[in-house]
């Protein structure tokens, strides 16, 4: 497996993935899945990744801005989305170690992640790369089958950017 910085090339299968997190229903608050163009402004271009493995996507990662509000510059929101096929073998744990060295590389002093309580793989995987729990958002948003959710916080801050 090889991780590398993803193109538009790759969004066909990025897509795909990420259809697949939003139908668990615990992934995303997300509905459906945007055209590249959207999802492109919406995240960071130097922190975006794909595993690879044979020629196919085995999952991505990538970072958006939390705000764009200058004070929030060094902070980013963490996506990781794994093909239903690779989960458990070590690819998002890849991407996550990945997208946090890059970026630092960038100048980001945190990074979070909402996740689902049901999300336990998720979850395991942020505490396994050094996130930590900083809370929880009762209802703070509806699935896409008008559901409430809590989402819970998980931050990383860096060691070596913005201290």
């Amino acid at each position: 497996m090889t991780i590398r910085n993803m193109t538009q090339e790759d969004w066909s299968e990025v897509a795909k993935i990420y259809m697949e997190g939003i139908s668990t229903g615990f992934a995303t608050f997300e509905t459906s899945v945007p055209d590249f163009e959207s999802w492109d402004k919406a995240h960071i271009k130097e922190c975006r990744f794909i595993a690879v493995k044979e020629n196919k996507v085995l999952g991505w990662a990538a970072l958006s801005p939390i705000s764009s509000r200058c004070v929030y510059g060094g902070i980013g929101e963490v996506s990781v989305y794994i093909a239903a096929a690779s989960r458990g073998s070590g690819v998002g744990k890849a991407l996550l170690l990945k997208l946090i060295e890059e970026s630092e590389n960038a100048g980001y002093w945190t990074i979070q992640s909402g996740i689902f309580p049901e999300n336990i793989g998720s979850i395991k995987l942020h505490e396994k790369a050094g996130f930590r729990f900083i809370g929880k958002r009762e209802k703070v948003g509806k699935t896409k089958d008008g559901i409430w959710k809590d989402n819970l916080l998980y931050e990383k801050r860096s060691e070596i950017v913005g201290i």
